[in-house]
């Protein structure tokens, strides 16, 4: 293919994306997700839409590898798109959950019953055979749970907790005693914060549960409207902003013959509810300091409600929390992360099962002696690993990716993004005797997903004395050497995410787009970001700008040193969240290496974001205000001097619009020219394939105006 041809291309295919991106919701839709399997490791439940532009979610089986449809909601109750309980739409809210229909289920222990919810109706299916029905139920129906034995349905309607047969037979559980109380439901920073989704949890003789009661009445109210419809009334957020009360969270044990006890502990020292469970050897809870730097592993007598130590990590800065631990083995061997230096080690009965250097991710899950985790030994991939005693760990994800999975039975599921893009497989048990699982025969999932328009060309490259990983996107009609390209810094460079990594994900085929815009698009994962080691994580410990920063300057000049064609008179950077943030903090500080940005949702104000994160990385805002006062870019708007463009949804729950309308006040105040784009009804992650299909053309159009005919005098 000439070049000619291959700009006619690149032209038709880019100008595609922005509406692709948009109607695939990210390129989520079609994407296998959700897996459980069953007990003898034969069969497979998963969530996937219809296609890779339908939102709808349905249910399905995976036997014999033969896909089976379990539960279509169109055939149920339409499209699946009805209104859904308040406390649903928050869930999904946290989850960034961008489907309908059926977007999360719960099965048994055998994973013969299956439980969801379609517009608050309870229904379940037998995966044995028939079709789904529907269960009688008290109310609008939110994150309902089957027992153990299948017998019956857990789930919250109004904040209370109910139990019903599947012959339809209900009984409350917990009755919220008032507006502000609720059971069985994860309050806000357990769910944004600390990756806990959940409020309640079964005991195995299906006879008991382990139950949170949460009262928001301490919190402080926000107040979140749609300006675009003044007719609307506000609605009510309990946020419990940085330095103020947290929810009071407690838990109860309850029994299906309506007995309670109520679990003790020392809530005034610890009163994070990190996690909890109850498995073969009862229930336990992990809690966790206000400060954030001792995590207790409790355990629970069901008898009573005392508890008692049972394991009790430490850190000066804070305990990082690791999903899925703890857990315990068969035989009761703690399964437990252990930060030491560099490196975040797996250990089982307190003793360390992984080398130096592969840094422990997550744990998956735990059957028999057998621990299944991720982890990562290279910053650009994290695979799906298996501890064995007298076996040791073997890695069971192959090839280049990001994978996490779930395992039983003999039979492990690896789903992942790969550089072919998003993927599942079915991995079965090797033969007897086996050393590895690299040539163990398996079985694809199908992923029903569309092929981006837009290829993405990453050039990793290891950039400064750091060795920050980064990913340079150059236009694939660009031949280097031919002249100088405007460059883009394109991060999201803080705690709990990376973007740099051997797989192409949503954002790796953005940041290419722009590069067929005419940009040099530089992506670095900085200091602070996740899977290097607990040392490169607190790093940021009191400061999450300074360093932030001065990775993305430092590697921006290196990359320079990698590809003469980068215009460093031209420079811009853009970013979401915490990206935001960074982008509208470069260009106030560093306008001598920034020449315009585009903020997206950026917390602007450190004391206005939640306890539970900006606690853990700042300290608390009485005690360390200097911390808040150098990270927060209110105070230093008087400071711009480049053309920023902000962009915020009114209706963000998350980082509240309040943090660009003050800052914008405080830049309007100082005399600083800058461009507002208000999102009306946009939360955290708009949900209009319109706004965000434009989104990106208005970020392309603003950054060219920006830097066009810059000089390196300017």
């Amino acid at each position: 293919m000439d070049s000619s041809a291959r700009n006619v291309e690149h032209t038709v295919n880019s100008a595609a994306f922005p509406r692709q991106f948009a109607r695939t919701r990210r390129f989520s839709l079609g994407v296998p997700r959700q897996f459980t399997v069953s007990p003898d490791g034969s069969r497979v439940l998963f969530v996937r839409t219809g296609s890779g532009t339908d939102p709808v979610g349905r249910l399905w089986q995976f036997e014999d590898g033969k896909e089976q449809l379990l539960a279509d909601p169109a055939l149920l109750v339409g499209n699946g798109s009805g209104e859904v309980p308040e406390e649903e739409r928050l869930r999904r809210e946290r989850a960034r959950e961008r489907s309908v229909g059926v977007v999360s289920y719960a099965t048994d222990d055998a994973a013969r019953v299956v439980a969801f919810a379609l517009s608050g109706a309870l229904w379940a299916v037998r995966t044995d055979g028939g079709a789904p029905f529907s269960v009688p139920a008290a109310g609008p129906v939110v994150d309902p749970r089957p027992s153990p034995d299948g017998r019956h349905v857990a789930y919250v309607s109004r904040r209370c907790l109910h139990v019903v047969d599947l012959a339809g037979a209900d009984r409350q559980l917990a009755r919220a005693e008032g507006p502000d109380v609720s059971y069985g439901l994860a309050e806000y920073v357990a769910a944004e914060s600390m990756n806990r989704m959940r409020g309640y949890w079964w005991a195995p003789d299906s006879r008991h549960l382990l139950v949170a009661r949460v009262d928001t009445g301490p919190v402080e109210r926000r107040y979140t409207s749609d300006p675009a419809d003044p007719t609307k009334p506000p609605r009510a957020v309990p946020y419990p902003a940085a330095g103020t009360p947290n929810a009071e969270v407690t838990v109860q044990l309850r029994s299906l013959d309506g007995g309670r006890i109520d679990v003790r502990w020392d809530r005034e020292a610890y009163e994070y509810l990190v996690a909890a469970g109850w498995d073969a050897q009862g229930p336990f809870l992990t809690v966790q300091s206000r400060d954030q730097r001792i995590l207790r592993t409790l355990t629970v007598d069901p008898a009573t409600g005392a508890t008692e130590l049972r394991h009790e990590r430490t850190d000066p800065a804070w305990v990082e929390i690791v999903h899925g631990t703890p857990a315990r083995t068969a035989s009761g061997d703690l399964v437990l992360p252990e930060d030491d230096g560099d490196t975040r080690y797996l250990t089982v009965g307190g003793r360390r099962v992984t080398p130096r250097g592969l840094q422990l991710c997550e744990v998956l899950g735990v059957e028999g002696e057998q621990v299944l985790f991720t982890a990562s030994d290279d910053p650009l991939e994290t695979h799906v690993w298996r501890h064995e005693p007298g076996r040791g760990n073997r890695r069971l994800s192959r090839g280049p990716g990001r994978f996490t999975g779930v395992g039983r039975g003999g039979t492990v599921v690896l789903a992942g993004v790969t550089p072919r893009g998003a993927e599942a497989r079915v991995l079965r048990e090797p033969a007897a005797g086996s050393e590895t699982d690299q040539d163990a025969p398996y079985e694809v999932i199908r992923s029903l997903a569309e092929e981006p328009s837009v290829t993405p060309r990453p050039r990793h490259l290891i950039l400064g004395e750091r060795q920050l990983r980064g990913a340079l996107f150059l236009p694939s009609w660009h031949e280097e050497g031919t002249g100088k390209l405007p460059v883009l810094l394109d991060p999201y460079g803080g705690p709990g995410m990376q973007l740099v990594g051997r797989a192409r994900g949503w954002f790796t085929c953005v940041s290419q787009w722009f590069a067929e815009q005419g940009f040099a698009v530089l992506v670095v994962d900085g200091r602070g970001t996740p899977n290097r080691g607990p040392a490169w994580e607190k790093t940021i410990h009191g400061d999450q700008l300074t360093p932030a920063l001065e990775d993305q300057i430092d590697a921006l000049r290196a990359a320079a040193g990698h590809c003469g064609d980068l215009d460093l008179a031209r420079v811009a950077i853009r970013g979401w969240s915490f990206g935001g943030f960074l982008a509208a903090g470069a260009v106030l500080h560093h306008p001598e290496v920034f020449h315009a940005a585009v903020a997206g949702a950026p917390p602007t104000d450190m004391r206005l974001y939640d306890t539970h994160w900006k606690e853990r990385y700042l300290g608390h805002p009485d005690e360390q205000p200097e911390n808040y006062a150098r990270c927060s870019l209110i105070g230093h708007g008087h400071l711009l001097s480049r053309p920023l463009l902000l962009v915020h949804g009114l209706a963000d729950d998350n980082v509240a619009a309040a943090h660009t309308l003050r800052f914008s006040a405080e830049l309007l105040a100082a005399g600083k020219p800058h461009s507002v784009l208000p999102l009306p009804g946009a939360t955290h992650l708009p949900a209009d394939d319109a706004v965000n299909e434009q989104l990106l053309f208005f970020q392309r159009d603003f950054l060219r105006e920006a830097l066009k005919g810059r000089t390196e005098e300017d």
